[in-house]
């Protein structure tokens, strides 16, 4: 099994907890452990038998090939090795390369709103039905959520300040992460470009304008871009189109997959300042992404998630796509239900007949059915339940 995820989500907490008593845990995080592994891997393999987890294996790709080997000699054993990493794109190429076939892959992200709140998992976010739902929290505690994030650390530890938190969470991801992935000379500019594309969050990425804004060529913006990616930061949405070719050229939305780190690198330090703020309706729209995101892959799947607008500037927030059934999703950050916050899902309907039915998510505290019970419009509080 492949664990992957952001840096201090919890996967090594996670496969300590669990397989504490059947399974060794070597990180390889730790400079000398990772000399011998990359400089002799059959002996350090030889030395570490399974079963055995290796935590950040990023760090020696060189263990991947020899694991393969072992592997395929004993086929009808099964999680014999654990692998963890937080940074998907170095980590899943030398998997694809190594493990094809042999290795299943689950991403941990930040804690969702269920798992901070203590709620149990639920049903699909689509089919959970809508009556009974229980309160949860109003537009001040969400607000709250939001600004302080889902990292464990900061779930666990109510009294830890969350800005300093974030701060030395920044500097160790651009020193750790950043380099690795990589060659990236002034972590200062990188610093400036996270910040801007954070003041971006939730808005079609324009790469042309950010890197005139921040003095960058377009290629190290893309670049850059691909770092925040595979290293579990950001998401990007692209546009659905039916035409799967279109989805790959039109450009996509920007979402950080963690509110905390977008209100601590935009300045944001109040409930209040956030509710109010001009980046407020973002903010509360990439949460909500991100719960999307999170349930999928807290039961193994990979979402297929994107966004909708025409030409003529029809749009929602988001499309799920799930066993070839569509289901389009329109956020709203306020707190008092308005029939027309439904316009946008009736219109994504009435374009893609296939899409059977509709929500709206906002910040209020009652269910709404519209349009024969075809939309429905659901509180945050939702969520939590998943």
């Amino acid at each position: 099994m492949v664990l992957t995820g952001p840096r201090q989500s919890g996967k090594t907490t996670l496969v300590r907890h669990f397989l504490r008593e059947t399974h060794a845990l070597i990180s390889l995080d730790e400079p000398d452990v990772r000399e011998v592994a990359r400089r002799d891997p059959r002996t350090f393999l030889s030395t570490n038998k399974p079963p055995v987890i290796f935590d950040e294996i990023q760090y020696a790709p060189e263990l991947l090939n020899y694991i393969k080997h072992h592997i395929d000699k004993n086929r009808n054993m099964k999680g014999q090795y654990v692998l963890t990493g937080s940074q998907m794109f170095p980590l899943m190429s030398n998997v694809s390369e190594s493990l094809a076939g042999r290795a299943s892959v689950l991403t941990l992200h930040p804690l969702s709103w269920g798992e901070r709140l203590g709620t149990l998992p639920s049903s699909s976010p689509v089919e959970y039905p809508v009556n009974g739902i229980p309160g949860g929290p109003g537009p001040d505690g969400i607000a709250e959520g939001m600004l302080r994030g889902g990292f464990p650390e900061l779930t666990v530890e109510k009294d830890r300040d969350s800005r300093r938190w974030y701060s030395s969470y920044v500097q160790t991801y651009l020193e750790r992460d950043v380099r690795n992935l990589r060659n990236v000379g002034d972590i200062e500019e990188f610093l400036r470009f996270i910040k801007a594309l954070a003041a971006r969050n939730g808005q079609l990425i324009n790469m042309a304008d950010i890197g005139r804004d921040i003095g960058l060529a377009l290629n190290t913006v893309k670049a850059w871009i691909s770092i925040l990616v595979a290293s579990h930061q950001v998401v990007l949405l692209r546009p659905y189109f039916r035409n799967m070719g279109k989805r790959l050229v039109k450009s996509p939305r920007v979402y950080f997959m963690d509110s905390g780190l977008v209100c601590y690198l935009s300045g944001i330090q109040t409930a209040k300042h956030l509710l109010n703020g001009p980046m407020g309706g973002a903010l509360f729209e990439s949460e909500f992404i991100a719960e999307l995101i999170k349930w999928n892959c807290n039961k193994g799947y990979q979402p297929a998630l994107y966004s909708w607008r025409t030409s003529d500037g029809k749009e929602v927030d988001c499309v799920m796509e799930e066993e070839g059934r569509l289901w389009p999703f329109e956020v709203k950050s306020s707190s008092t239900f308005k029939v027309d916050f439904a316009g946008a899902v009736a219109d994504f309907m009435e374009t893609f007949p296939e899409a059977k039915h509709g929500r709206v998510v906002y910040a209020g505290e009652k269910v709404w059915s519209l349009a024969d019970d075809r939309i429905t419009a659901v509180p945050f509080s939702w969520v939590s339940m998943w």
